[in-house]
């Protein structure tokens, strides 16, 4: 075996041992295989990953390199070069990889294909991070979908199902040939270790994440449909960190899932999780098929916007200290633990772009630096939709109400409490609208307000009012 030529299998957001199309492909050749890893910053441009994305990387990748057998090699540097001179240095017979559909990385790597096959390696790429891959998906005119529900029933759903996952393959033609280079030598890690309460929140890893998935499909699925929407209960997978860096695959969550219907039933609450993954492969699409998503208004009138500029007022956002308690409980949850709740994201979202009319990228920015699980598609497909000029956005006029959306979601107030301790002892009454609060039962609940929390930076009514009147001048304009 040492005398045999190995191949590469180059490792991004797939790293799981199992059901790893690429890994397989590697290990079926017959020769030894050479797992590696590179950080590509320097391609990525603006859209490096951010600080608590690589706190998660650290960790994923070194609960792989335990799967490996420490036989993981990994590198710092353009992948244009490094990949090539690696397949030049030790004979590499071919390398394998999994597709990923960042704009900057399909680029990158279709100009990698080309130098390898020049060099006489044999390339070979595979799916291994969608279900429905965006060129299969497209209207019976050969174009795109823009809107969600008929990608989803007649492009997904209409097209054949998603097979199988297949198992682990035997590792024994890992290549020890070659010294490994650890993953420390990233760097990823920061040198103030900030991320300890993360840390406790989270599993990094292959086995981190069907650990989640087995508990979500045994306490959080029931009454999933109605739960999901309750940031006070525990009834959404948590599964977005997992599935961005491929610790566990679609595949192996569309199947495990039906698999649970089959057995316990629940037809309901799975075929509306089924529908969060079909969004998760629409914002692919929409990034594929528009790549200057990150970037563009993909409805060009809010080019034009008016959006303000007060850096008081986000930086009051992003600290949590807004004066609503549903906005502030999420941006201090993400904060803390590097995920918030999806209901709560489209609240902050909101209350952002539409109450402080600050631009969507301040937004998107901030999500991408302190989430777990930020991921450029959905990212941006999502922050275009809660500003309402994305595909199928939310309709600009829809402002959601933080004290509202509140009292509904979070009645008896368990996640405001859990993360603004400083409101706890207040009666429940209150704990959306501290500012109702009489002074008796402020000073009863040990609540010195307008110093241990904020009084509201901004007035609901008037900057709903503000907003409307704003997205009505464009269609003046």
């Amino acid at each position: 075996m040492s005398n045999a030529k190995p191949y590469i299998v180059w490792l991004r957001q797939d790293l799981r041992v199992a059901d790893n199309p690429a890994l397989v492909a590697a290990v079926d050749s017959g020769h030894p295989v050479q797992p590696v890893f590179i950080l590509d910053d320097g391609n990525a441009g603006e859209w490096r990953m951010g600080a608590a994305s690589r706190w998660w990387l650290h960790e994923s990748l070194n609960a792989l390199n335990r799967s490996l057998g420490g036989q993981l090699r990994c590198y710092v540097g353009n992948a244009r070069d490094i990949l090539p001179r690696l397949a030049a240095d030790i004979c590499a017979e071919g390398v394998t990889w999994n597709r990923c559909y960042e704009p900057w990385r399909i680029a990158r790597d279709r100009d990698i294909e080309e130098k390898l096959t020049s060099q006489g390696v044999y390339v070979e790429h595979f799916n291994s991070s969608l279900l429905f891959e965006p060129p299969t998906v497209q209207k019976s005119d050969g174009t795109p979908y823009k809107v969600f529900t008929p990608f989803f029933r007649k492009g997904c759903l209409g097209a054949p199902a998603p097979g199988q996952p297949v198992g682990a393959p035997a590792l024994d033609r890992l290549d020890s040939s070659q010294a490994a280079q650890g993953v420390d030598m990233l760097g990823l890690m920061p040198s103030i270790p900030w991320y300890k309460e993360m840390a406790e929140c989270w599993q990094p890893g292959e086995d981190g994440a069907h650990a989640r998935l087995q508990q979500f499909l045994e306490s959080g699925i029931v009454r999933y449909k109605e739960g999901r929407d309750r940031p006070d209960q525990a009834h959404v997978s948590r599964l977005s960190p997992h599935l961005h860096f491929g610790e566990i695959s679609p595949r192996q969550v569309w199947h495990a899932t039906l698999d649970f219907q089959a057995r316990e039933g629940f037809e309901n609450d799975v075929d509306h999780f089924l529908r969060e993954l079909g969004w998760r492969e629409f914002s692919y699409s929409l990034l594929y098929h528009w790549p200057e998503l990150p970037g563009k208004n993909l409805q060009s009138k809010f080019d034009r916007f008016p959006w303000r500029e007060d850096p008081v007022a986000l930086e009051s956002w992003q600290r949590g200290q807004t004066g609503y308690p549903i906005v502030d409980a999420g941006m201090r949850e993400l904060w803390r633990t590097g995920y918030m709740h999806n209901r709560v994201r489209m609240i902050v979202g909101s209350f952002l772009v539409k109450n402080l009319m600050l631009h969507w990228h301040h937004g998107e920015e901030w999500f991408w630096d302190t989430l777990v699980d930020a991921d450029l598609a959905n990212n941006s497909a999502s922050w275009q939709w809660i500003a309402g000029c994305g595909a199928d956005a939310a309709p600009y006029f829809r402002i959601f109400n933080p004290v509202i959306q509140g009292r509904k979601f979070d009645p008896g107030g368990d996640y405001v409490c859990k993360h603004i301790p400083e409101l706890a002892r207040l009666p429940t009454k209150y704990l959306h609208s501290p500012w109702d609060a009489p002074t008796d039962v402020l000073d009863a609940a040990g609540v010195d307000y307008g110093r241990d929390y904020p009084q509201p930076i901004v007035d609901l009514k008037a900057t709903r009012a503000r907003a409307l009147e704003a997205f009505s001048s464009l269609s003046a304009s």
